[in-house]
């Protein structure tokens, strides 16, 4: 994977993201992938599929990528996150690490600012 590639692929997932595309966004994936954030670990697809799901739907996030680097099949991204807990809009700056394969995040873990937890 080229480091142009691994740029597109964090890009494609951040629109998909933004969107609310979650066919898009699991697309991005791969089958096996982790998700780690706070004290949160997502392992597979399906378990993947629910945690975006919740997401979009709860918190209503959206993400502005600040700076993108990425080296091969590496990434990693200083975002603000923008999302609404128990009725109030919140933004948050976070950093994502990426680890992909084949042209997919296999592995990602976020830090939130202050905490990688919501509640």
């Amino acid at each position: 994977m080229t480091t142009t590639d691994a740029a597109a692929a964090i890009r494609a997932h951040v629109r998909a993201f933004n969107a609310r595309g979650l066919d898009a966004l699991l697309a991005g994936f791969t089958d096996d992938a982790v998700w780690i954030t706070g004290t949160t670990t997502v392992r597979g697809r399906a378990a993947l599929t629910g945690l975006f799901d919740e997401a979009m739907r709860g918190l209503l996030p959206t993400l502005e990528v600040s700076d993108l680097l990425a080296e091969g099949d590496r990434a990693a991204s200083q975002m603000t996150e923008a999302l609404t807990y128990r009725g109030e809009r919140r933004t948050c700056p976070i950093a994502a690490f990426y680890e992909l394969r084949d042209g997919r995040i296999a592995s990602a873990k976020v830090y939130r600012e202050g905490s990688a937890d919501v509640a």
